[in-house]
């Protein structure tokens, strides 16, 4: 089970290495001879997208994206004062030069994802210059182009100035094929409808042909045939037809298009979980509380997530409690009662509150008369299992696209308050939460329940920009951050704007 993506993707992952400071418009495949014999068969091309979907990892979890866009949500205790080593990022200091470097290296890394992803898109143009059948042809254009826009989609959610508020301004590149023409700076606009219609041709092209619709995650492999016995399975770490909806939704709300957005979200729910077939069922309290092997992550609910085979390693670096004070990504307070897990979950016996414990008293606790400095919580939803778990894939996932973000998204979308309040209850009652008072703030109850749910995962962040909240439930708890709108968008990176400068290409 831990070599799921490894072994059917062996022959793509040496050219598809990324190089974090190359200019992306010099990322290619390192031996263009190798290309025809790649593409030649069926196997080659699950090979290909297989090492796009295991490259993500650099680019979120090794590349620290999650992290930081979570530091910046100003989840976790991270202060100038504690010398954190995300301090510089929860202050938004966009022009110091770790932070510069930085955001050129994601950048530069996101493009080189998309780069390889057109080199499959472009060896998928019809299907007649292929040796894939209809169904392997529209599975795996489906899931490249859906690649290709998500990848583009988070570059826009950083780097491009809030939609709603200026659907016209100058955003980002939109590199659709394998040109190394330099593109031009795009609107939010058009970006945004380059997005979309990639991701409804990918749902177009996956509607019916994707197993996940008639068999659901399918979350076994069927037969040992190599690369190939790995395609049609594990459909939760594709990027599938319920997942491209998922996105499509997402992307819907960014806009401030939320009629379409609450038409797929409330298709999703409505077609994703049956009498006859649950795709995307509740977690149980037996998975949860699970001896050994707890599912802090509510695995079944997750739509589309990356297979990390060392996200035990991605935990003890960013976690676990054996971390000092000024590395561990953790809660301000010193136990589950006296910091900010009181006050950000409202019920004492939320699940979601269990993927909290307490460590032993952290490095640098005062003496025997002093109150200890810091905190001594510790994030456990990424922890490591302690028995029977080897062929678990939850062991092994990050999310990226959940089920309860669809329920989120039909309750800031629909114009009865009845039905947000139905959508935030049916989370609450699978999270062992009572339902909420319907006289309250909705607004409020909505950014909490998402702020729950999304905690490690980096999607925070994205929700602030897109409802230009200017408070937001600071890192110690209460709903008091000052947030400017400046604070949501990333600069371009200063080479990519001096490239354009050179050729005239602005």
């Amino acid at each position: 089970m831990k070599n799921i993506f490894i072994k059917a993707a062996a022959s793509i992952m040496i050219p598809l290495s990324l190089a974090s400071c190359s200019d992306w418009l010099e990322v290619e495949m390192e031996d263009k001879i190798m290309e025809p014999v790649l593409f030649s068969n069926y196997a080659g091309y699950v090979s290909a997208i297989n090492g796009v979907y295991l490259s993500l990892n650099e680019y979120y979890i090794d590349g620290q994206l999650i992290n930081i866009l979570d530091v910046m949500a100003q989840y976790y205790h991270v202060t100038d004062d504690n010398n954190h080593t995300y301090r510089l990022y929860q202050s938004f200091n966009f022009d110091d030069t770790s932070i510069e470097s930085k955001n050129e290296t994601l950048w530069n890394q996101a493009y080189s994802l998309i780069a390889h992803a057109n080199t499959i898109l472009d060896h998928l143009k019809e299907i007649g210059d292929t040796p894939l059948s209809q169904s392997q042809f529209n599975i795996l254009r489906g899931e490249a182009l859906a690649m290709r826009a998500m990848l583009h989609f988070d570059v826009l959610r950083r780097h491009g100035e809030i939609y709603v508020n200026n659907p016209d301004a100058e955003s980002i590149p939109y590199q659709d094929d394998t040109s190394r023409e330099i593109k031009p700076f795009l609107t939010n606009k058009v970006v945004m409808e380059k997005i979309i219609n990639d991701l409804s041709e990918a749902a177009s092209l996956l509607k019916d042909y994707d197993p996940v619709i008639t068999e659901g995650v399918k979350d076994t492999q069927t037969e040992d045939n190599g690369v190939s016995s790995y395609d049609m399975s594990f459909r939760q770490l594709r990027l599938n037809y319920y997942a491209v909806q998922g996105l499509l939704a997402r992307a819907y709300m960014w806009m401030g298009d939320k009629t379409n957005a609450y038409r797929i979200a409330k298709e999703i729910i409505a077609k994703a979980n049956t009498e006859d077939l649950e795709v995307f069922p509740w977690v149980t309290s037996e998975q949860i509380t699970s001896e050994g092997r707890p599912d802090l992550l509510f695995s079944p609910e997750i739509m589309f997530s990356m297979y990390n085979s060392l996200r035990s390693k991605y935990n003890s670096n960013t976690f676990a409690s054996a971390l000092s004070l000024n590395t561990r990504l953790t809660f301000y307070g010193t136990d589950k009662d006296n910091s900010k897990i009181a006050l950000f979950y409202d019920y004492p016996n939320d699940y979601r509150r269990n993927q909290w414990e307490m460590a032993d008293p952290p490095q640098g606790a005062g003496g025997d008369d002093e109150e200890p400095v810091g905190t001594s919580l510790y994030f456990t939803k990424y922890s490591d299992f302690t028995s029977g778990a080897n062929e678990a894939t939850y062991r092994y996932i990050i999310p990226i696209i959940r089920m309860s973000e669809m329920y989120l998204i039909v309750a800031e979308s629909t114009n009865d308050p009845n039905e947000a309040y139905d959508m935030l209850d049916a989370i609450r009652v699978h999270r062992n939460c009572p339902n909420l008072d319907r006289n309250g703030n909705l607004n409020n109850d909505i950014l909490y329940e998402f702020a729950r749910e999304m905690i490690g995962e980096g999607q925070l962040y994205f929700f602030y920009k897109r409802r230009q909240e200017t408070f937001i439930i600071s890192r110690t708890g209460e709903h008091n951050f000052n947030m400017p709108l400046s604070n949501y968008v990333w600069p371009i990176p200063e080479s990519e704007i001096s490239k354009r400068v050179q050729v005239g290409n602005k």
